[in-house]
């Protein structure tokens, strides 16, 4: 076996994915949930906004870096062995499959599942009655036409600047001197419109004004809803009175949205990203959705105006921006269609109306979100913003909440004297606007706010509270997989870990001081810090079990993360599985791993689960021969977490803890219902069922969690008993 691991050169492309293509395998697994019949309808609506949301997204940032590269003459090949001009045109033919099976999935799953439930949409304005004509024509006059903003094109009026993700209509106009009917949409697709002087008329449909339109109900008590830009559309006229409308459809851009810092030479970062954010909606134009239908005359205007390619079109046979379709999944009296809501309990490790600290102190808490609730860490922060022994709190941030307890507690501690630093990471992508007011209002409280560093995202959770007591300076440490955001701790599956173990509080310290300053620790006790030492940690680790594997002692890792595309694990990962080592990953989106490689005897298991919740916890498990470590991070195995962001891998010391942890993947490996298994062919399958237990583990872990289930309840007595020998280590 050793032989022949030697021989095979895992580094050659035939041996991974594409990192883009396996991204658009995530979305279709995604889209399966909204076209799984066994799932309330209202939830496979969800569903199937998410993936438009996630769409739009991939276009702006990683469809856009593509066509950056193609256009900056760019050839050299990706781990697969694809120039970015291939991996554009497989891109754009994935995608195109993608966006038809949303639509198929609208139109012939949902829509009609909809209206045998009581919601129906009406689809176009032509459908509507004579009284509900009346209805949204006053409503258009009353809410809509103070807002709009038509805009005409000609020599004295160039093409207007059209908003990234902006739902706008374009239409064809006519002078009213000019005879001829006004056209029906039916008959302008070719030369309905041909033989009159056309003029080029669009207006953008507001974002400020709910998309969603509830109609007056009918006598059976079916709710009826319409979409903002039929009403427009229905409307338009009075837009351009001196004008007949000859055609009308809705088109949306996506806009290369990748900003571009020179970090190096801006005097003033803060600035430097507010000026960037500016340019976001002048991009270069990368998607073209139009309507089904669409005249070609209008199309041909709109796609000269915008430069756009053919293959960069979208043609839609259904309402634009399916996003939409979260904004209906809260309309009220469907509960019966949705699943019922999760409430997050009470970490059973902290006692109701405790001090946080008292708790700390004795015994290290993990915490498991949402199934746990986040407010202990919202607590932390509050208590010491008040607590007259604590000195400084120093917290990084990358996305927080849009009305955040954890920013208010902040301001609230350095306005009552404490010392506050606070890193707040500017270039969290779309993040950006959000995280300068944030940075804005520390900084006003008399925080010390620092805008990340220089060539790097921090990407970190990290929290150090540093509190006076009788027995000197003890230092309390809060270190997540997730961000410090309250609104998406209650639909991320994240870990957490607040202790005040004191080897972990000196190494809290360090990435402060490395952070704020320049100064590098001589050595780590517990903590790895990417991008100087996590890597080549993971890689040491991996080499050991292969060690291990190789000398007949127990050797098996098991990894979850969100995305695993670095080459240099992957290649350490096929080796370790050459060697003899048990390796199982749960991976929710990219893999750029394959399963079946040759050498690797089928040790190898790739899993991704894709649930209620989104899956975003890192854990990372190596049995060592027996004396298992088990660690979280806030990194995946991606290049970017390893190699350009600030990241923390943390372990898992005591045994009750890692007894938790291990629980977790464990339940998580035992998934039949929302796992999919890897297939050498790049596919993904659902696991055969047949003589296996029925397991869900989110739903495992809701009914483990809530107030009557006592079998998750931790022995804390048996975690006081631990304490953790204090060394140094490089």
């Amino acid at each position: 076996m050793g032989e022949k691991e030697k021989t095979l050169d895992y580094s050659k492309p035939k041996y991974y994915y594409n990192r883009e293509l396996s991204w658009v395998a995530f979305n279709n697994r995604v889209l399966g949930e909204a076209r799984d019949k066994t799932i309330p309808l209202f939830e496979r609506l969800k569903f199937l906004s998410i993936t438009a949301s996630n769409l739009d997204e991939f276009f702006m940032v990683r469809v856009a870096s593509l066509k950056d590269m193609v256009n900056a003459g760019y050839t050299k090949t990706d781990i697969a062995g694809l120039t970015p001009q291939q991996q554009l045109e497989q891109v754009s033919k994935a995608t195109h499959e993608l966006v038809n099976t949303q639509y198929s999935t609208y139109n012939r799953s949902l829509l009609p599942l909809l209206s045998q439930n009581g919601l129906r949409v009406i689809e176009r304005h032509e459908e509507l009655t004579q009284s509900d004509c009346d209805f949204v024509d006053r409503y258009f006059q009353d809410e809509v036409y103070p807002v709009l903003t038509p805009m005409a094109v000609d020599s004295s009026r160039p093409f207007p600047l059209i908003r990234n993700k902006s739902l706008n209509l374009g239409a064809l106009v006519s002078r009213k001197d000019e005879k001829g009917p006004i056209k029906k949409r039916l008959f302008q697709k070719k030369s309905g419109v041909s033989g009159k002087e056309l003029e080029f008329v669009t207006v953008q449909v507001p974002s400020v004004i709910p998309r969603i339109v509830q109609l007056p109900e009918e006598e059976d008590g079916i709710k009826r809803v319409i979409l903002l830009e039929q009403i427009i559309e229905r409307n338009m006229g009075k837009l351009f009175l001196k004008y007949n409308i000859e055609c009308v459809f809705p088109f949306r851009i996506m806009r290369n949205a990748d900003l571009s810092i020179e970090e190096e030479e801006a005097e003033d970062l803060l600035k430097e990203i507010e000026k960037q954010l500016k340019k976001r909606q002048w991009g270069q134009v990368i998607r073209l959705e139009v309507e089904e239908g669409i005249n070609d005359k209008l199309l041909d205007i709109i796609k000269k105006e915008l430069e756009i390619d053919d293959s960069d079109i979208y043609t839609i046979p259904g309402p634009l921006d399916l996003t939409f379709l979260m904004k209906m999944y809260g309309l009220p009296g469907f509960e019966k269609l949705k699943n019922k809501p999760y409430i997050p309990q009470q970490c059973s490790m902290i006692s109701p109306d405790a001090n946080i600290f008292d708790e700390i102190r004795d015994h290290d808490i993990l915490l498991h979100h949402p199934y746990e609730s986040f407010t202990p860490v919202v607590d932390f922060i509050k208590q010491a913003s008040k607590d007259p022994d604590v000195l400084a709190i120093k917290q990084t941030l990358y996305r927080v909440s849009g009305n955040s307890p954890i920013i208010a507690a902040l301001a609230q501690a350095a306005e009552n004297g404490k010392q506050v630093s606070v890193l707040v990471e500017l270039k969290a992508r779309f993040d950006e606007e959000n995280n300068i007011v944030w940075a804005k209002k520390l900084e006003k409280a008399g925080c010390h706010v620092i805008y990340g560093l220089v060539g790097l995202k921090t990407h970190c959770k990290i929290t150090l509270v540093v509190r006076r007591e009788e027995e000197g300076i003890r230092r309390y440490v809060h270190l997540g997989t997730g961000n410090y955001n309250d609104a998406t701790a209650k639909l991320y599956t994240d870990l957490g870990l607040l202790t005040c173990n004191e080897a972990i509080g000196e190494d809290a310290t360090a990435v402060f001081n490395m952070l704020s300053g320049y100064s590098e620790p001589l050595g780590w006790n517990h903590l790895a810090l990417a991008p100087l030492w996590l890597k080549d940690k993971f890689l040491y680790l991996i080499s050991r079990e292969k060690e291990n594997a190789l000398n007949g002692r127990p050797a098996r890792i098991v990894a979850k993360m969100n995305s695993l595309c670095d080459q240099d694990i992957i290649q350490a990962l096929y080796e370790a599985a050459a060697a003899g080592v048990k390796i199982q990953l749960i991976v929710r989106g990219i893999c750029c791993l394959r399963t079946g490689v040759e050498g690797t005897n089928d040790n190898i298991e790739v899993r991704s689960i894709v649930g209620n919740f989104l899956e975003h916890a890192r854990i990372f498990y190596f049995e060592n021969a027996g004396d298992d470590d088990i660690y979280m991070a806030s990194a995946d195995w991606m290049p970017r977490n390893l190699e350009r962001r600030v990241e923390i891998l943390f372990p898992v010391l005591n045994p009750e803890l890692k007894k938790n942890v291990w629980h977790i993947i464990e339940v998580q490996l035992m998934d039949t219902q929302k796992a999919q298994l890897l297939q050498p062919d790049g596919t993904y399958e659902k696991i055969d069922k047949r003589g296996k237990a029925i397991v869900n583990a989110q739903e495992q872990f809701c009914n483990e969690y809530t107030k009557e289930a006592s079998k998750k309840a931790v022995d804390v007595q048996q975690m006081r008993t631990f304490k953790p020998e204090y060394k140094q280590t490089e």
